[in-house]
């Protein structure tokens, strides 16, 4: 899929995705082709849980943040104004060696993890209670 791109656009997302799976083991790798092929990784497999993509775009790669709003970035090197996703552009190799690329995957990774979490409290939370059983105990 990748042989669509700029064959350093295709590596610039190949480096990416290393760099993901390196710092997110744990995380569940996904692709998908829309307007552009996203590489994306969530803990459950979910998309709907993805914590980060990469998105190759014909002229560049991102490195999207699902909820990049909510992590700290006192230097404001994430790009985006919407009420949720952030990125970082990453268009030439050099790019690559930017350390905020990896600070904030493990961010993400960590603020996923903390959202599985309280999901997981919550659904234990809601769930109802055990009935008392009408049954008489022997005397």
């Amino acid at each position: 899929m990748l042989s669509r791109y700029d064959l350093q656009v295709g590596e610039l997302a190949l480096a990416l995705r290393e760099m993901v799976l390196k710092e997110a083991p744990e995380g569940v790798e996904k692709l998908v082709q829309v307007y552009a092929l996203v590489f994306w990784y969530s803990l459950t497999g979910k998309m709907s849980d993805a914590f980060c993509q990469v998105v190759t775009y014909t002229k560049g790669v991102n490195l999207m943040f699902n909820r990049g709003a909510e992590l700290d970035d006192p230097d404001g090197v994430l790009a985006g104004g919407g009420k949720i996703i952030r990125h970082i552009k990453v268009r030439r190799p050099e790019d690559l060696k930017n350390p905020h690329l990896r600070k904030f995957i493990r961010a993400a990774l960590k603020n996923a993890k903390v959202r599985a979490r309280e999901k997981e409290l919550e659904a234990r939370s809601t769930k109802p209670a055990a009935r008392a059983s009408s049954k008489k105990r022997p005397k």
